[in-house]
């Protein structure tokens, strides 16, 4: 008799583990589909693009990310938002082998010479992408400012000098080394970078 009150108990409580198990499941399922309808789906190459004409429709974007090929300080490539998307199954680099490349995307609208309706100053903005981090730089008047900057995953933000000013830094680090960036404006007011890694 002594047997029986352990298997009981045990049996009773994966009874109600598996009950409770699965009224969670229903509620969420039931619950969690009109909560993530549109929050959870992925925009699409053009849904981005759309939203970033509407988010800025008159600034000149300017992007350098990496890809297998080219030199580094030339910013070789370049392609226009218009441009069919690449193939996804085609092969591309990612990673600290990478070499960054310039990718320049430039509205259909002229850019303006007063800041726009959003309060966006004048200028050209760009993003840079290297194997430690991401930095968005912008140029005004000579002077160049780092809007911001996200360390690559097992990188940190060491120091940041971000300006404005004729130059502006800002170092990751990880455990296998660090990546300098150096940006600074070209005569027609680009942000241009350089690298010490």
């Amino acid at each position: 008799m002594s047997r029986r009150i352990p298997l009981a108990a045990a049996a009773g409580w994966l009874i109600t583990a598996a009950i409770a198990t699965g009224a969670g499941v229903t509620v969420i399922g039931v619950l969690g589909e009109p909560l993530a309808d549109s929050a959870g789906r992925p925009l699409s190459a053009r849904e981005v693009r759309e939203a970033l004409a509407r988010a800025t429709p008159a600034a000149d974007v300017t992007a350098a990310g990496p890809t297998a090929a080219g030199p580094a300080s030339t910013g070789a490539t370049e392609a226009s938002a218009d441009a069919p998307a690449e193939d996804p199954a085609a092969p591309t680099a990612t990673g600290p082998s990478a070499t960054p490349t310039a990718v320049s995307v430039t509205p259909a609208t002229p850019a303006p010479t007063a800041p726009t309706a959003a309060g966006s100053p004048p200028g050209h903005s760009r993003l840079i992408a290297t194997a430690g981090g991401n930095v968005i730089a912008r140029c005004d008047g000579g002077l160049v400012t780092l809007r911001s900057w996200s360390p690559a995953q097992g990188f940190h933000v060491d120091k940041v000098d971000r300006g404005p000013d004729r130059r502006a830094r800002v170092e990751f680090e990880s455990e296998s080394g660090e990546v300098k960036v150096e940006v600074r404006c070209s005569a027609t007011d680009t942000p241009v970078h350089t690298l010490d890694d």
